[in-house]
Parts: C-alpha cells; structure tokens; sequence
C-alpha cells in the first residue's frame, strides 16, 4: 500500500493518434508505475517515492481491437476487407471483447495508480461509467448502466431500444490501470456494422450525433467530461 497518496494527475489532449503509439505509451507509464511500487517495496516510507497519475484523452483512425476474453469470429472482415474499409485490428490486453475505434470518438486512457484513490476495480469502472452519464445528462439524454454489461446505455430503463454510448475495457496491474473507455460523440456508426460489438448481437450503438441530430464540438464533450471525472476520483489536475 502506497505510504505517501497522490491525487495529481498529468492530463494530456494526443488528439488523432495512431492506436499502436498510444498502447505503447500507456504501456510504458504502466511499467514505469509497477517498477517504481516494487523498488519502494523495498524501501523506508521516509525513502518511497509517489507513484504517477495520467489522463490521456485522444481520437484513433479506424481501428478495431479485441479484448482477451474476446472472440474473434465477432470481427465480420477478412483482412482484405479491413483494407478496403481503411481500419486496422488488434488484438488488446484489456478485458472485453471487440470494439471499434475511428474518428469523432472521445477515447479515455487513464494511468492510475488506484492505491492514490481506491483499490476497488468494480468501484473504478462504475466511476468512470458514471463520468459519461453526467456528461450525457449536460446533453439532455438520460444515460445509465445495464445489469451484467459494461458501458453507458441509453433506453437503459425500459430497455426497449437499448442503445450504448460508451464501451469500456480496462486492465489493471498492481492495481495500475490502462485501457479505458471509448464515447461515441460524432462517430461514424457504420464503422459498428463490421463486428459484433462487445459480442451482444441484440443491442445498438449510438452517439451524441445520432441522438441530438447535430454534430457536438469535441473538445467541448472532452471538457465535460473531464471535469466529472476530476470531481468523482477527487482528481488535483496538473
């Protein structure tokens, strides 16, 4: 248990960013992180030294990732049609199942240590799910959870015409988190008629634009949501 918490978390706008540069990077602060807890291991509380926290927010070019607990029979292209559509696949370490990623999508990659905050990964996912309800509120929609799917839903309730909005998937390493959550703002939603996504065959997709009727400012949803997510994880943005 880390001795000395830190709630500063470096935020960091990569805008379009190619999928491999940014697991590379999450990556990388994830080793940094678990190395830097297994030194102070090893160490005085007087001589530890504080763990890092990051928020990275970005758009992908087309991209489809399978998460380990996936399948890959839910990605409908042959490679040859990957090409003609311009995206690419990967295969993830995350948890879930396959996604899909493109421009207009706000991606969320936080690299928390969660000794700084909570050492719950149910409470973690909840708490981000909750971020993007709030920030769908501030649009007017009315976006909650279903029981036994991971996500932000619309129609939620009644769930007549169910609708996700957000998709997540994380991993967790010495209580280090990567991955994150993927909000569907202006997305192109043909993009999700190539897969099964997060392999549920009886449910939509949705985005801001589709349910508003209007194409939603980027960085204005990013602001938003920032600020919901620095007031649930009690964040000191840096």
């Amino acid at each position: 248990m880390n001795t000395v918490i830190n709630k500063k978390v470096r935020f960091e706008e990569l805008g379009l960013v190619d999928y491999q540069q940014a697991w590379d990077y999450q990556e990388k602060l994830l080793a940094e992180n678990v190395a830097l807890k297994a030194q102070n291991r090893n160490l005085s509380p007087e001589q530890q030294q504080t763990t890092t926290n990051h928020l990275l927010f970005c758009q992908h070019p087309h991209v489809y990732t399978l998460g380990k607990s996936g399948h890959l029979e839910n990605l409908l292209l042959s490679e040859t049609q990957l090409n003609e559509v311009n995206a690419t696949f990967y295969k993830i370490n995350r948890g879930g199942d396959i996604t899909y990623h493109g421009p207009g999508q706000l991606v969320g990659y936080p690299i928390l240590d969660l000794e700084n905050f909570f050492t719950d990964i149910h409470r973690y996912m909840r708490t981000l799910e909750e971020g993007i309800i709030r920030t769908c509120a501030e649009y007017g929609l009315s976006a909650g959870r279903i029981d036994g799917l991971t996500g932000v839903w619309l129609d939620f309730e009644t769930q007549q015409n169910p609708r996700k909005i957000c998709a997540l998937g994380v991993k967790c390493s010495r209580w280090v988190t990567m991955h994150g959550f993927a909000f569907n703002v202006n997305t192109d939603l043909s993009y999700f008629g190539n897969i099964v996504p997060c392999g549920i065959t009886d449910k939509a997709v949705t985005s801001l634009q589709q349910e508003l009727g209007r194409e939603i400012p980027l960085p204005e949803v990013a602001e938003k949501l920032r600020r919901h997510l620095v007031d649930l994880f009690a964040m000191e943005l840096i």
